[in-house]
């Protein structure tokens, strides 16, 4: 299936080492800049409490649920230590020259359409 990619905003919309969300038709997406600026995307819910992971605290590349402290990797979404869950992860893109952030839902779309049929 062919990638469809749909600009989100700028990488300077997004405070180093925070998040911002975006709200798509699979529900809310938490977008996270780390301090070196790397662009993350996971679903913005913790698998353990449903906290929100854009209000957490970024780390490398990581991020630290409010509610109780469990720590996400946010390249796989695996959750770090003794809890055990993931988040779903999402493809970004930067445009090196504008610093515009893309986000890709059509896999995720696509899933959702096959499993309604």
């Amino acid at each position: 299936m062919t990638s469809s990619w749909h600009r989100i905003g700028l990488v300077t919309d997004i405070p180093r080492r925070g998040a911002r969300c975006v709200v798509t038709p699979i529900g809310r997406i938490a977008i996270f800049r780390t301090a070196e600026d790397r662009i993350f995307a996971t679903e913005d819910r913790c698998p353990h409490k449903g906290g929100p992971l854009s209000q957490g605290i970024v780390h490398d590349a990581s991020v630290t649920c409010p509610l109780h402290n469990a720590v996400i990797s946010l390249t796989s979404g695996e959750m770090r230590g003794p809890d055990e869950g993931r988040v779903r992860v999402f493809s970004v893109r930067v445009d090196p020259l504008t610093e515009v952030i893309e986000l890709s839902l059509a896999d995720d779309v696509a899933a959702m359409c096959e499993a309604a049929e």
